[in-house]
């Protein structure tokens, strides 16, 4: 049996990550935790965390050239993308604090790794 405890806190962390900064933190502590923890669901959780940074960073990109491209003109998408992005970073932190025996699972995303 796992630790209750630092079950949560690294699954947090792993998900947390993205407030902490924007560019390298959000990609090395989820690699650093799944490559040092024993825990699966913890695992999971920093894999999880890891595959929706890449997708963010994606659509930040492709969000934002096609904001570029129109001239603005697709700016809306900007804070549409800005309020799933962190909503879906602070459902994610809910969830693993109130169940931390089964990983959490973001939806509609690429899972790559």
């Amino acid at each position: 049996m796992y630790d209750t405890d630092s079950r949560k806190f690294l699954s947090a962390l792993s998900h947390g990550a993205i407030f902490l900064n924007f560019i390298v933190l959000p990609i090395a502590i989820p690699i650093v935790i799944f490559f040092t923890t024993k825990d699966p669901v913890v695992k999971d959780n920093a894999k999880e965390a890891l595959n929706f940074y890449l997708n963010v960073w994606l659509f930040g990109v492709i969000i934002g050239v096609s904001v570029t491209a129109t001239f603005g003109l697709l700016s809306p998408l900007l804070g549409l993308w800005f309020f799933i992005h962190w909503g879906l970073t602070i459902w994610a932190l809910f969830n693993v604090f109130g169940d931390s025996d089964k990983p959490f699972r973001y939806p509609f995303i690429f899972r790559v790794i």
